[in-house]
């Protein structure tokens, strides 16, 4: 009999806020060992160490700001859900709009391609997966992230990658800002400051530089997705698909996630304008091919 690992899924909701804990614990080692322990002492210090010391915090807090902006923003968006209205059109390859109901489903499926959940029992927009850890079907759904106790999808992708790309930078920042302590540590260098101090600047060394290279992968990957207009998922569901019909070139696909406004690309929002006029911001239809003569972005 074989054994259905999806039944355990929900066993991941468990982790909840022990995860978000986790990334704070690791922000606040890295903020002890940064601010308290080095570079905020070294404001006293006078010279070339005192403005490498401000350079160093301004751009730390900075860079902290966005991370948390980010990452909260990922935490508590929805995804996207299917509206309980929503319908698909009767045949969308053949112009017709008449709305399907339910009760014409089990007659049209086969040659109309129709997407359907049998667990949400509903109809799917494009694009659309069920997420069993969230028992429920999510827009655009790229994965369900454990870091951020949430499903990433078509709302707050754009969020989740700005969380990455800070994420990178804070901790490639943290990194190389105790790299000097760390050398001196191992060659019996000079190093002021208790034994204390001393192991929390080498645990924060050792988090940041291992969250960095692991965050700097998953950022490579999600960039080349972005570029393809596809999701995680997506990706896997292309290997059986002669031709993608979503990937609309890589300008048109990157505005389709972080919008056309470029005062908001590096920030965890969308104007209102690019709110107004694309619908793939909403997550319930999306340009394809066919479609680029019609619309432009």
């Amino acid at each position: 009999m074989a054994w259905n690992v999806f039944k355990f899924c929900t066993a991941l909701r468990g982790l909840g806020s022990i995860m978000i804990l986790l990334v704070l614990a690791v922000v606040g080692v890295s903020y002890y060992a940064v601010v308290i322990t080095i570079y905020g002492p070294g404001l006293a210090a006078g010279g070339l160490d005192s403005l490498l010391a401000v350079a160093v915090l301004i751009l730390f807090h900075f860079l902290l700001v966005m991370l948390l902006w980010s990452y909260f923003s990922v935490v508590f968006t929805d995804p996207g859900c299917v509206p309980p209205s929503w319908t698909p059109a009767l045949d969308e390859e053949r112009g017709d709009t008449n709305p399907l109901t339910l009760a014409e489903f089990p007659a049209d499926v086969e040659n109309r391609r129709i997407r359907f959940c049998r667990k949400c029992n509903q109809f799917k927009p494009p694009r659309c997966h069920h997420c069993s850890v969230c028992g429920r079907c999510v827009l655009k759904m790229d994965h369900h992230c454990v870091w951020v106790v949430n499903c990433v999808g078509a709302l707050n992708y754009k969020y989740f990658l700005l969380f990455l790309f800070y994420t990178f930078l804070e901790t490639s920042l943290v990194g190389l800002s105790l790299l000097p302590d760390f050398i001196a540590f191992f060659s019996d260098g000079e190093i002021s400051g208790t034994p204390g101090t001393l192991a929390t600047s080498f645990l924060a060394f050792v988090l940041n530089l291992a969250f960095s290279l692991s965050v700097l992968g998953f950022l490579i990957m999600h960039i080349s997705l972005v570029a393809a207009n596809t999701t995680t998922i997506e990706a896997y569901e292309k290997k059986t698909t002669l031709k993608w019909h979503y990937d609309l070139g890589r300008k048109r696909n990157f505005v389709q996630v972080f919008g056309t406004d470029k005062t908001y690309w590096f920030i965890p929002a969308y104007s209102e304008e690019d709110l107004r006029r694309m619908p793939a911001l909403h997550g319930l239809q999306y340009p394809s091919k066919p479609d680029l003569d019609a619309q432009e972005f």
